[in-house]
């Protein structure tokens, strides 16, 4: 099974080719240009690079949420178009699960998965490495960093900090005392070779979709949306002054 995968989810944008536990190649860019300007090129550089075509493609993965609601939508709009027209099966996997994936070798371990929301949240999920395999703690979330650092300080586990909040949580958490230390730099970002592992677990859990059903994951409202409802709730406030 061949898996074209795509990571937008956050400033890092990257692409892959997965197949049967193979990484057949990967482009990966952390430039800070736009995802709606590098992500279709360099799938489309990728497969020619490689010598292959949309055709071989067996499903289309994407990081589906949480992260960057532009960035979340570019990637589902993506692998959306890329399926469409074969009738290609998608797979929207959790973009915490896809980072911590690339760790799940470290047999033991404690992985905290963040990535920074600002306003001193954290989008988090826990995981514990069994058997080559991610054993959740919790569900993803967003959540303050004072919340994280309360919880975690009643688990008093060492804990390996994954994602582009991995500089922020472990700043703040060691502050505390935790015991935490970051993943390696080469898998501190998130990757599409983790979007290509979990996709490829999700399949075999029967749970990929079709392009139609596709959809973003957010975790939380846009800002857009909290300033909408704190000015509708002002002006019904006004309303019943009145």
């Amino acid at each position: 099974m061949k898996i074209l995968a795509l990571e937008s989810s956050a400033v890092a944008c990257s692409v892959c080719l997965w197949e049967d536990g193979r990484l057949l190649a990967q482009s990966f860019q952390n430039s800070g240009l736009t995802h709606s300007r590098t992500l279709m090129s360099l799938c489309g550089d990728l497969l020619k690079n490689g010598g292959y075509t949309l055709d071989e493609v067996d499903v289309v993965a994407v990081a589906a949420g949480p992260g960057s609601f532009t960035g979340l939508r570019i990637g589902v709009a993506a692998a959306k178009g890329l399926a469409w027209a074969g009738d290609k099966p998608c797979a929207g996997v959790s973009t915490l699960e896809a980072m911590a994936r690339p760790l799940a070798h470290l047999e033991g371990a404690d992985l905290c998965a963040v990535m920074d929301a600002r306003r001193q949240q954290v989008y988090n999920a826990l995981f514990e490495v069994r058997g080559g395999a991610l054993l959740r703690r919790c569900p993803d979330r967003a959540v303050s960093v004072e919340q994280l650092a309360a919880e975690l300080e009643v688990r008093k586990k060492p804990q390996i900090l994954v994602g582009d909040g991995t500089k922020l949580c472990y700043n703040e958490l060691t502050k505390r005392g935790l015991p935490m230390e970051p993943a390696p730099p080469h898998l501190v970002f998130q990757s599409a070779w983790g979007v290509a592992l979990a996709a490829a677990e999700l399949a075999g859990r029967g749970g990929l979709v079709t392009a139609a059903g596709l959809e973003p994951v957010y975790h939380r409202l846009s800002q857009a949306e909290r300033e909408r409802l704190a000015r509708q709730g002002k002006a019904e406030k006004c309303k019943g002054d009145n």
